[in-house]
Formats: structure tokens, C-alpha cells, sequence
């Protein structure tokens, strides 16, 4: 997916739901504050988005604009629809976002959240791909170690949660310097 085409999920996601502003949230926020990342980060077809004043109306893009849809059919790329519970995100991470909004998206706004809460988010998920992403993201320095580790204290996780974040992390940041591929 590239920023026209998430400025296109953000249009259409206003035409279903008749809201003004999303929260995009997953992989394809990084379209926000970085409009033309590196190619690693394009490969995902689905953005993942909720309207900010009536989450619950996630749904409704789902099913108009989602995976398996005539959209998607039509376009090669879908929303799905999520809602705020989908990423565990740093305290303050709502004054971070990246605002795209543009005659392409019919002014509506989307709120892209900031290249390090999407780390974090990506960060304490913890599957494969999302370590595959976080690695990447340090690696094309997109994020800094300090910046990413100091943010796990804002993470809402028990002690125990944030010590097993901050350990992750810093094994990834090992793993990249010793690759050679991490100054």
C-alpha cells in the first residue's frame, strides 16, 4: 500500500460512515509520517483504521471496503476495520499522530500514529512478522533505540510486562549490531 491509496481507504472510510476523522493504526500508519518509506514497508494490502468518534462504526468499513470485498477486488488493497483496543499504544501516543488529510481524502482526517508508538504497538504484539517489522524499522533508522526503550515505561503493562518488553528490545538491537546493520 502506498499514501494515495491509504488517502483512498481514508475517503471512502468517510463516504460509509459519514465521520470526519480515523485512527490508523498497524503496519500502514507509517504512511503518515513517512509518506514514501522504504519499499519493506508497503508490502501489506490492508490498512487497519476505526472512526475516532464512533469506533464502533469500524464495522460498517469492514464489510463495505474490507478483505474479499468488491473493493478490495477492485483495487488490490482493504481497510479492515478495528477498533482502539487493536493496539496497545504508549501513553500520550494521540499527541503524536500524523495528520494526512487532503483533497484526497475529501478533507477528511486521518490520524496516523507515530513511527515509534507503531513500534511499540508492533513491539508488545510480538509475533513474527511484527518482530520482522520492528527490526526493520530500527534497521532503515526510522526509530532510534533510545527513543523506542524510553518509551516503555509509557506502555500500559505491568512491571513484569515492561521488563520482558525492554529485554526484547534490546535483544533486537543486539542482533542488528551484530549484523553489522546498526551503528
Amino acid at each position: 500500500m502506498n499514501r494515495k491509496e491509504l488517502e483512498h481507504i481514508i475517503r471512502a472510510s468517510g463516504d460509509i460512515t459519514d465521520q470526519y476523522e480515523f485512527v490508523i493504526v498497524g503496519s500502514q500508519s507509517i504512511l503518515g509520517p513517512i509518506p514514501h518509506p522504504n519499499e519493506v514497508f508497503t508490502m501489506s494490502a490492508e490498512a487497519d483504521i476505526y472512526p475516532l468518534q464512533a469506533p464502533e462504526l469500524a464495522e460498517e468499513i469492514d464489510g463495505a471496503i474490507g478483505e474479499g470485498s468488491q473493493f478490495h477486488q477492485t483495487y488490490g488493497y482493504y481497510a479492515q476495520g478495528v477498533g482502539p483496543e487493536t493496539a496497545v499504544l504508549p501513553e500520550g501516543w494521540l499527541h503524536r499522530v500524523h495528520r494526512v488529510q487532503n483533497a484526497s481524502t475529501n478533507h477528511r482526517v486521518g490520524y496516523c500514529i507515530d513511527v515509534a508508538d507503531l513500534f511499540m504497538s508492533k513491539a508488545a504484539a510480538g509475533r513474527d512478522k511484527d518482530r520482522e517489522f520492528c527490526l526493520a524499522l530500527l534497521k532503515h533508522a526510522y526509530v532510534k533505540p533510545d527513543q523506542v526503550l524510553d518509551l516503555v515505561n509509557a506502555m500500559p503493562l505491568d512491571d513484569e510486562e515492561r521488563r520482558r518488553l525492554r529485554a526484547t528490545i534490546r535483544r533486537w538491537l543486539k542482533t542488528l549490531r551484530d549484523a553489522g546493520q546498526l551503528a
